[in-house]
């Protein structure tokens, strides 16, 4: 298996993800890692529904992807993995989940977030978060689609913001 690309994107499967990094990376599995859409039988479905039937879908928990991500089930399938956010990310590194980099793609703005992006807010825990995965070697870059050019995440922090 080789993990093609490793992406948090608050909207998980999208059209996005689907005509432009999916074509991009050559991925012919997508695997969403999230506890909630993993039991919500409606999220499932339609996230099923967007895919083509040419790429392999799998929809697990945090625990469940690091036992599907070190199995020999996925050998042949190169591999995009989508977090819903930076808490995720973090968390199946330490289920196991080994990645040298991580795409912040879109993290929608809420309560407690600043805005650092068109398609970044990030709060306190995601800084932390963030900040924790590099320490474990992770190279982390923004990057809404692929014709974008690569933008370290410490630059879209200001110094003094966090």
């Amino acid at each position: 298996m080789s993990i093609v690309l490793v992406r948090v994107d608050s909207r998980l499967v999208h059209g996005q993800v689907l005509e432009a990094w999916v074509p991009s990376v050559k991925a012919d599995c997508i695997v969403v890692a999230n506890d909630g859409v993993a039991s919500n039988s409606f999220q499932r479905t339609i996230m099923q529904a967007a895919v083509p039937s040419s790429i392999k879908l799998i929809i697990g928990t945090l625990q469940e992807t690091s036992h599907i991500l070190s199995s020999t089930d996925l050998l042949k399938k190169r591999v995009l993995l989508l977090f819903d956010n930076s808490n995720d990310a973090l968390e199946a590194r330490r289920l196991g989940v080994s990645y040298p980099k991580l795409n912040l793609g879109n993290m929608h703005s809420s309560a407690g977030t600043n805005r650092y992006s068109c398609t970044i807010a990030l709060d306190q825990d995601d800084i932390h978060n963030l900040h924790q995965l590099e320490e474990q070697g992770v190279t982390i870059v923004a990057q809404c689609v692929p014709s974008d050019r690569e933008q370290g995440w410490h630059k879209l922090v200001r110094t003094g913001s966090w």
